[in-house]
């Protein structure tokens, strides 16, 4: 599935969304360095079952603009609230409007974080969060100072630019990273879309830049899990390929800690999205059956 997308300033950055189908809305958002066509299969699922759904860059990643800031929690949530206003959803949509008015956020790896900070900072507008082999952190620290990680992020993003190492090398670590995070075989974006994001500095600076926040973002979401309560159905689908038992422990664990469904996919590496799309958008279905 390939749908025309569209570019929506959000906090002064140009996102790049796709929004495909009618229906209630699903809003879906991939790992570090991941883009939107990662989710095509899952989209195509989706649309057909009668969803909207909402796929979108987040700043320094697939087409969207380089981020401004350095990524939070609080700002991740925020970002997905201000796309959803912008595009004018939930509302009075072609195949009707969603009573609820709410929404949900489906989250891949990093961006787990960004989706449970949404549901818990936005519970008027949460119908429900899926957690697809999200990142858990128990107790998240950091070795250097946030100054300098951003610094040496930005520093080193700068210098990979420079030298042209995304324009050689980019799309070759792409497909090897696809390859080797997943249990299906190879990288099925189509070649195009792939030489066309990766061998921009902008995506690399983007996830040099989260990455070097992970942790911050992580102490975040932690926090807010005291004084602000998940509200919203919750589910966490974990990707289980035979080995990893700790993990897949983690993951239960962190299902526990918020009172989540946990369900396994399998077999399925971390981009659990392309390994078993089908188990991906019927959890988000199942979730969505919870609306009220």
């Amino acid at each position: 599935m390939r749908g025309a997308g569209r570019f929506v300033r959000v906090d002064g950055v140009p996102l790049h969304v796709v929004v495909e189908g009618r229906g209630p809305v699903c809003v879906l958002s991939a790992g570090l360095a991941m883009a939107w066509f990662d989710w095509d299969a899952v989209a195509a699922l989706l649309v057909a079952a009668g969803r909207t759904v909402v796929r979108f860059d987040r700043p320094g990643h697939g087409l969207s603009g380089p981020a401004a800031e350095p990524p939070t929690a609080a700002g991740e949530a925020r970002r997905i609230a201000g796309l959803l206003d912008a595009l004018g959803l939930p509302g009075d949509l072609p195949g009707g409007r969603d009573e609820a008015g709410r929404v949900t956020v489906v989250g891949h790896s990093i961006a787990g974080f960004h989706a449970e900070a949404f549901a818990r900072l936005y519970p008027e507008r949460t119908a429900g969060v899926v957690l697809v082999d999200s990142s858990v952190e128990e107790a998240p620290r950091a070795l250097l100072p946030v100054g300098v990680r951003t610094g040496l992020a930005r520093g080193v993003g700068r210098a990979v630019s420079a030298v042209g190492l995304p324009a050689a090398f980019g799309p070759l670590a792409r497909r090897v990273t696809v390859r080797a995070s997943r249990t299906g075989g190879s990288d099925p974006a189509a070649r195009d879309l792939v030489r066309r994001v990766y061998r921009t500095g902008r995506v690399w600076r983007g996830a040099l830049l989260e990455n070097a926040r992970y942790v911050d973002v992580a102490g975040e979401v932690l926090a807010l899990r005291d004084v602000r309560p998940l509200t919203a159905s919750a589910t966490v689908l974990a990707g289980h390929c035979g080995s990893d038992l700790r993990w897949l422990a983690r993951q239960a664990e962190l299902a526990d800690r918020l009172g989540a469904r946990f369900e396994v996919a399998g077999p399925a590496g971390h981009l659990v999205m392309l390994d078993r799309p089908d188990q991906v958008a019927r959890a988000v279905l199942d979730a969505d059956q919870l609306r009220v």
